[in-house]
């Protein structure tokens, strides 16, 4: 009797220490699928800009505050209007239901990644133009806008082409544009005069510090509407698409901006706010 019982009780530890063992292995499987330290689904990513935006119930846009058609503020009212402020707005009302739920902060072509990288914002859409070099410090949208460089000149100037930028003449550009880069390269013996943003280098224009003014199409476009006895010319010699800038390296972000985007093109409100601005329907 007294080995069976040491027999029986030995098979029972042994039975034991197995279950054990299997308990253990079943909870370390199961709590691989359930969570990760931080206490997220594994498998899930979230936004860190997004969750910002939400707790915090605004969303903080760098808009340009100089410039026609896009961003452009009425010193009266104080009040920022544009085609970048409109799809601002409705980003705004796509996140938190309300269009009203946003804060407008300047930015200029020379301030607005610094600006990002601080997190005095959330988003910049500020006519910037996605390049290579600015894809390893911004997230970049699908493309919103598509622009091309060009020139605004006096009305009756000889200047007709980039050809005509011989030495001596002057050229105007704001500061970290992918404008000034450019006419550096294709009209190297002009002289180019860079200002802090639009509406310096438009004055500079205006007062006689230059011969042309270069930047996108669109943004001469609105600097014309302001003063007709300035025209366009020479044509678009770059492509200069826009998108819409986050912080680098949020991709969950970025893919809520471009289901964004995606969805005010299906709907329709892409092309509303378009033509708003610019008195036609985006182009195809």
């Amino acid at each position: 009797m007294k080995k069976s019982w040491k027999k029986a009780l030995s098979l029972l530890l042994v039975s034991s220490v197995a279950a054990l063992a299997l308990v253990g292995c079943g909870s370390s499987s199961s709590d691989s699928g359930k969570t990760t330290d931080s206490g997220s689904k594994t498998g899930t990513a979230t936004s860190a800009t997004l969750d910002a935006i939400k707790q915090r119930g605004k969303l903080v846009a760098g808009v340009k505050f100089d410039t026609n058609l896009f961003g452009l503020k009425d010193p009266a009212t104080g009040t920022v209007a544009g085609f970048d402020i409109d799809i601002a707005k409705a980003l705004a009302k796509d996140i938190l239901g309300d269009e009203s739920k946003i804060e407008f902060k300047e930015v200029t072509s020379k301030t607005r990644i610094p600006m990002l990288d601080k997190g005095d914002i959330d988003i910049i859409i500020a006519t910037m133009t996605v390049t290579e070099d600015r894809k390893k410090q911004v997230n970049f949208s699908d493309i919103y806008f598509k622009a091309g460089q060009s020139l605004l000149v006096k009305q009756g100037s000889d200047i007709k082409s980039i050809d005509d930028l011989k030495a001596g003449k002057k050229v105007i550009a704001v500061k970290g544009s992918t404008s000034a880069i450019n006419i550096k390269q294709k009209a190297p013996d002009a002289q180019i005069l860079e200002f802090d943003d639009y509406a310096q280098a438009f004055t500079a224009l205006k007062s006689g510090k230059g011969d042309t003014l270069t930047t996108d199409n669109a943004i001469l476009m609105g600097m014309s509407q302001q003063d007709p006895s300035y025209v366009l010319t020479g044509g678009l010699f770059t492509d200069e698409p826009y998108g819409i800038a986050s912080k680098h390296g949020d991709d969950e972000f970025t893919k809520y901006l471009n289901t964004f985007l995606k969805k005010i093109n299906d709907s329709g409100d892409y092309a509303t706010i378009y033509k708003k601005w610019f008195k036609e329907d985006p182009k195809k």
